[in-house]
């Protein structure tokens, strides 16, 4: 098999309009579906952050029931060029970077909080090559 990319990710959250606010209106990620109490999903390049209610998802049928507790980690992606607007951006609109890493090969990525309670990244292209 040769897979070309992680198309979703999944984090879970009892409190949708946070996940909303957080990652539709501070950072901008579009919306692509939304059940109210249910889940919302965003678009993130050409991937998919879904979130769901773990209590809704728990019970489902179809898709096959999923759901978990605790701190997730995902890392958005952004050009290495823009690597640095978009630190300085994520500042600006009041997020508090938690930790930022030198990686062996030189490049730099950074750390802050959901209000859900995930750790977010943002790594620059090529952070993996």
């Amino acid at each position: 098999m040769k897979f070309t990319q992680i198309k979703e990710t999944c984090i879970y959250s009892r409190d949708l309009t946070s996940a909303r606010e957080f990652y539709h209106d501070l950072l901008g990620l579009p919306i692509i579906g939304e059940q109210t109490g249910r889940h919302i999903f965003f678009r993130a390049g050409s991937s998919v952050l879904l979130c769901f209610n773990p209590d809704d998802s728990r019970l489902k049928q179809s898709p096959p029931a999923h759901f978990s507790e605790g701190k997730y980690h995902f890392a958005f992606e952004v050009n290495a060029e823009e690597y640095e607007e978009h630190k300085t951006e994520i500042q600006k609109r009041g997020i508090t970077i938690i930790e930022t890493v030198v990686w062996r090969n030189g490049q730099e990525s950074f750390y802050f909080d959901d209000p859900i309670g995930n750790v977010v990244e943002i790594v620059p292209e090529g952070i993996w090559d």
